[in-house]
């Protein structure tokens, strides 16, 4: 969905057209927010089993808390899809839909699903039923990810180590058994890889680095680059000191003990996390489409619920309203308030009011507070004279 689209879920009650009709209610709010400011399209909100009062006024709240919870979520789901396809924004676009329709097209469309969420069931219910849903795929999208960026870090290792230099990579195919001293129960091999710049300097100091170093046993093992890999033989008993001595000097001790075959099962080790490192990676690429386009369906239901709740609680029982979905920009979507204010501001009582020159004018702070305390307030704070949230999914 492109980053330059915001959405806005306006309740009305039907009484905005002189009929009560639903049809000719959606017609005057097309009328008020014009082509200029955003396109309007029906939202069908079903009826719920409305409790008391102050049951919706907690459910209003609570549904408030599990919106930005969804919206969180739904975010997270989008970094690890980007993650995993490294940022092809391209390639990430693709995976995000929601029952394999764009999102925006699933706005367009949308449809209460009484399959997952029963209609009715108390809105209590509903909302516990939402929850447990975001919470669970929230934790499985955790535990896959986590085993994958797992996965991935031992198969970088094994990788840097085929492919680094000589002070950090695999020796298995490089030091051949010839070149160590063992099974001795004094005498112990140690493997340094040495700056090339610095291997004069190694050679005419390295036997009186401490006592008990075997003169002359500085073989060279192998050459890169950077770096030229020595065997020096000591006494077992300084071997620590010795191993200190050379981090001092800026040499870099290998930790190295060989292996019959150790090569041929570096490569099988290597070949095995590589395996499995593809088959997580698609199992997480699968999750993670899967888990963003439910988060977005739960994240749509909990809206729809807020609009219901608020819709209830501002316009009072029957229930006679008209739900419309605003497609507009970020940049526009402030006119397609203020139009719509200007057009309903009536409904909104004395929190509304009229300049001299009869342009609507938001009342004072106080009024604002009132309407805050009543649970009014609808999204981001401000006061409208109608339901109205507003939301981008990216």
């Amino acid at each position: 969905m492109s980053k330059n689209t915001r959405f806005l879920l306006i309740s009305l009650p039907a009484s905005i057209s002189p009929s009560n009709s639903h049809d000719e209610a959606l017609t005057a709010l097309r009328s008020a927010v014009t082509t200029d400011y955003g396109t309007v399209f029906p939202f069908s909100i079903p009826e719920f089993k409305i409790g008391t009062l102050d049951a919706l006024v907690q459910q209003a709240d609570e549904l408030a808390k599990l919106e930005a919870g969804c919206e969180a979520v739904v975010g997270k789901f989008g970094d690890s899809l980007r993650t995993i396809l490294e940022g092809d924004e391209g390639k990430i676009a693709q995976q995000k839909t929601v029952n394999d329709k764009p999102a925006e097209q699933y706005l367009k469309s949308f449809h209460w699903n009484k399959t997952k969420y029963q209609a009715n069931k108390p809105l209590g219910e509903i909302i516990d039923t939402l929850h447990k849903e975001v919470t669970s795929i929230d934790n499985q999208v955790k535990d896959k990810y986590n085993s994958y960026n797992q996965i991935k870090t031992n198969l970088t290792s094994l990788q840097r180590k085929q492919t680094g230099n000589l002070s950090n990579k695999s020796l298995s195919n490089i030091v051949p058994a010839s070149l160590l001293v063992q099974d001795s129960d004094y005498l112990e091999t140690h493997l340094i890889a040495v700056p090339r710049t610095i291997t004069k300097d190694f050679l005419r100091t390295y036997e009186t680095l401490t006592p008990m170093v075997v003169p002359r046993s500085a073989v060279q093992g192998a050459a890169d680059d950077e770096f030229t890999l020595y065997a020096v033989t000591t006494f077992k008993k300084h071997s620590h000191e010795f191993i200190h001595k050379c981090r001092e000097s800026k040499w870099t001790p290998r930790d190295f003990k060989y292996k019959e075959g150790g090569k041929e099962e570096e490569s099988k080790e290597l070949e095995r996390v590589g395996k499995e490192e593809k088959k997580i990676w698609g199992e997480a690429l699968r999750l993670g489409r899967t888990a963003w386009g439910e988060g977005v369906m739960a994240w749509v239901h909990v809206l729809a619920l807020r609009v219901f709740v608020e819709t209830v609680l501002r316009y009072g029982l029957p229930l006679n309203f008209v739900c419309g979905l605003i497609r507009t920009t970020p940049k526009l979507a402030k006119k397609a308030r203020s139009s719509l204010d200007v057009s309903y501001s009536y409904l909104g009582g004395n929190a509304f009011g009229r300049d001299k020159k009869g342009r609507v004018t938001k009342d004072d702070s106080s009024t604002s507070a009132d309407m805050q305390a009543a649970g009014h307030m609808g999204d981001g704070g401000e006061y409208s004279p109608y339901v109205c949230y507003e939301f981008e999914i990216q």
